[in-house]
C-alpha cells in the first residue's frame, strides 16, 4: 500500500465538542457537513490505539457512479486509486433492498447492521462519509442520510474529498485493509425521514387544491429531465416531473469549481429564488434516491425549514415513472 504525503496548508481551528471517556478526552465534530480541515484535525486529535475504549473517527468512502458512466468508473476502483488513510468503503449498490425492483432502496435494518458491522463500525463511532474527488459531492449525502435513518446520529458528510486532495492532505492507495468485524446492533428505521410512493401520490393529487398541506417536492435531477425535454438515463423511462414539484438540480447547489456544497447564504438565495417556503414541509426526490440527499443536506446546511419536516422519496423518479402515467395526469412535462 502506497502512502503519499505532501505539504499542506495551515489547518483551520475545528469547532468541536469534547466527550469524556474512561480512557481519554475525545474530540468530536459538531456539524453535519464538515470541512477537510475539520476532519484532519479530529483525526489527529483522536489517534487510534488498541487499548482505547473511546469512540473513533472513521472516514467512509461512499463513491458511486451512474451505471452508464462514460468512463466506466466504479466506486471501488476510485477508492483503490486513492483514499483517506484508514478509510473504509461503503458499497451503495450492495447495501440495499435487493428484493425491490427499484435501485438503491433502503436496506432492512438487519442488512444495514450486518454491512456496517463488517466494516468494523461501532454504534458510537463518528463516521465521516465522503465522495470521489472526480464528483466532489454526489453519493456521500445518500449514505450519510441512510446512517441517520437507522439512528446513527454521529455521522457527517465531508465537503469534500476533492478539496482534501487539492489542499495536500494525506492520501493512501490500494485495496481495503482487513478490519475487525463488530456486532452492530440492529437499529430501528426512522420513518419520519422517509416517504413512500402512496404518500407522494396523495401530495401530487392534492397539488393546487384548497386546504392541501402544501408539501414542497424538490427534484434534484437536471432541469431538462424535469421538464421532459431530455431523456432519462434509464432506458424506457419517461422524463417529466411530479405535479407541483420544483426543479432544484443538485449541481446548482455545488460550487462549479471545487464541487463543494455552497455556503449557507448562497443556498438560501437559491431556495428563495425558487419560491420555496421554509415554513412548509419538504420532500426531496431525484432519479433513484441518491442526489435527493444532496438537496436534503443543502437544506440542512442552509437551515432552511424545519429538520423534522424533511423527507426523502426513496423510490424517486425511477419508481414514480413506472407506477404512474402522463395520461392519468401524474407525469407533467414543461414548466
Amino acid at each position: 500500500m502506497a502512502i503519499f504525503h505532501v505539504l499542506r496548508r495551515s489547518v483551520l481551528r475545528v469547532s468541536a465538542r469534547p466527550l469524556q471517556s474512561s480512557s481519554r478526552r475525545f474530540i468530536s465534530l459538531n456539524s453535519y457537513v464538515v470541512t477537510p480541515a475539520q476532519l484532519e484535525t479530529v483525526l489527529a486529535k483522536n489517534p487510534r490505539t488498541k487499548l482505547s475504549t473511546s469512540p473513533r473517527v472513521i472516514p467512509l468512502c461512499a463513491s458511486w457512479f451512474m451505471p452508464n458512466d462514460p468512463e466506466s468508473r466504479t466506486g471501488q476502483a476510485v477508492y483503490e486509486q486513492g483514499h483517506i488513510p484508514s478509510a473504509r468503503f461503503f458499497d451503495l449498490d450492495a447495501v440495499t433492498d435487493t428484493s425491490s425492483p427499484y435501485p438503491h432502496m433502503l436496506p432492512s435494518p438487519e442488512v444495514f447492521a450486518d454491512a456496517v458491522g463488517k466494516l468494523g463500525i461501532k454504534k458510537d463511532d463518528e463516521v465521516v462519509v465522503y465522495d470521489s474527488k472526480e464528483l466532489g459531492i454526489f453519493s456521500a449525502p445518500r449514505v450519510g442520510w441512510t446512517f441517520k435513518v437507522f439512528g446513527h446520529s454521529n455521522v457527517h458528510v465531508l465537503n469534500n474529498y476533492k478539496l482534501w486532495v487539492e489542499e495536500g492532505r494525506a492520501v493512501e492507495s490500494g485495496p481495503e485493509q482487513k478490519v475487525e468485524e463488530v456486532q452492530y446492533p440492529v437499529p430501528h428505521l426512522d420513518a419520519s425521514k422517509v416517504i413512500g410512493f402512496a404518500d407522494v401520490k396523495e401530495i401530487a393529487k392534492d397539488n393546487g387544491k384548497e386546504g392541501a398541506e402544501g408539501v414542497q417536492v424538490l427534484d434534484a435531477r437536471p432541469y431538462g429531465r424535469w421538464s421532459g425535454d431530455d431523456p432519462e438515463p434509464r432506458q424506457g423511462l419517461s422524463s417529466g416531473h411530479i405535479p407541483g414539484s420544483f426543479s432544484v438540480p443538485f449541481s446548482e447547489l455545488l460550487d462549479p469549481k471545487n464541487k463543494t456544497i455552497l455556503p449557507r447564504e448562497e443556498l438560501v438565495k437559491i431556495f428563495t429564488s425558487r419560491g420555496l417556503d421554509p415554513s412548509l414541509p419538504f420532500v426531496s426526490s431525484c432519479g433513484s434516491g441518491v442526489t435527493a440527499a444532496v438537496v436534503d443536506a443543502a437544506l440542512h446546511l442552509a437551515e432552511f425549514g424545519q429538520a423534522d419536516a424533511r423527507r426523502l422519496y426513496d423510490g424517486s423518479w425511477t419508481e414514480w415513472a413506472q407506477r404512474v402515467t402522463e395520461a392519468d395526469g401524474l407525469i407533467r412535462k414543461g414548466k
